[in-house]
């Protein structure tokens, strides 16, 4: 059977939930993937309201759409960020509030345990997200970095996410890390090294998206060959490099959408990831979970570009074979 195709509704959420659910159905989607913002899906009325999440459900199937996981990247990056004025525009007001630094890392923490509470109530059974970093800031070792810097920056990861993980744990429900540059992994080694700093519990695992690994020169294949058992959801995502001997690939202080960077997101199959690839690897990892699609794409009507993706995503999936070609001649 094919694997479901959703779409994560990150980036519609200045769309009311029903409008997307109609746009969604008639792009051709199986089912969405909520995001934990807009009115998409709203962690705090899930837990005070019985029928909070019954009424979700509901919506979603008078739609025929699927729901397998919610997303909540914008509290969990401040569980493990050095906060500054940024975060105010991504978090609740009641996670916000005056912004003091700790108060925040606290109250994101608690709201990420939160999460997990109300995943269990609306009957999903991963939670996908980021985890912030305290240590993205060292990333080019100058002035020299020591040592000891980065390995507290991995011991404040097991500090703070251990007692999260706990709720999940208790719960029954995956996190679902979204490797990420800004996030405490965000390439083959240091996701490694994150396993490893939480004493490689099980409820810890990742979001695969090949459009973060790709231009950093990290083949998304191995990505999933290295981590076949950690693989909890899938982003279908796409992204380009176009160095031209002007533009670098950290992109120049330029924003998105702008032709001078060294590489942007493109939309599902108009950018360099090998799909086929990816398939091929989720394939032999034995992930049967959605093949969740991140429309990002700023050169191109989003619309458009999300009902070609899901038909391009569709199109790409397949099987693994339950045979060898040659077992004909097999004694």
């Amino acid at each position: 059977m094919a694997r479901p195709v959703t779409l994560f509704t990150g980036q519609w959420a200045d769309l009311p939930l029903e409008e997307l659910c109609k746009k969604a159905s008639d792009f051709g989607f199986d089912g969405l993937e909520l995001a934990c913002w807009g009115d998409h899906f709203e962690v705090d009325k899930a837990l005070s309201d019985d029928t909070y999440c019954a009424r979700k459900r509901e919506l979603l199937e008078k739609y025929d759409l699927q729901l397998f996981a919610i997303s909540n990247h914008l509290v969990g990056q401040a569980v493990l960020d050095r906060i500054d004025s940024r975060h105010k525009a991504i978090l609740p007001e009641y996670v916000w509030r005056d912004g003091n630094p700790e108060g925040v890392n606290q109250r994101a923490a608690e709201e990420m345990k939160n999460t997990a509470r109300a995943a269990k109530k609306l009957g999903v059974s991963v939670v996908n997200g980021f985890t912030g970093s305290s240590i993205w800031h060292l990333i080019y070792d100058f002035p020299p970095v020591p040592r000891s810097m980065i390995d507290a920056g991995y011991a404040l990861l097991a500090e703070r996410w251990n007692p999260i993980l706990d709720v999940f744990q208790e719960c029954g429900i995956k996190f679902a890390l979204e490797v990420h540059p800004t996030e405490i992994a965000f390439d083959i080694y240091s996701a490694q090294r994150s396993v490893e700093a939480l004493d490689g519990r099980e409820e810890f695992g990742f979001n695969f998206d090949p459009s973060h690994l790709i231009w950093q020169g990290v083949d998304p294949a191995e990505f999933i060959r290295f981590f076949p058992e950690r693989i909890y959801h899938v982003h279908m995502k796409d992204a380009i490099v176009t160095l031209n001997g002007r533009s670098g690939i950290l992109a120049s202080h330029l924003s998105f959408g702008d032709q001078r960077r060294g590489w942007d997101f493109r939309s599902v199959g108009r950018g360099g990831v090998r799909f086929e690839e990816v398939i091929r690897a989720l394939n032999h990892a034995k992930y049967a979970g959605p093949l969740s699609i991140e429309w990002e794409d700023s050169g191109m009507d989003r619309e458009a570009g999300a009902r070609e993706a899901c038909q391009f995503v569709k199109n790409v999936d397949f099987e693994p074979s339950g045979r060898a070609f040659d077992s004909a001649f097999s004694e």
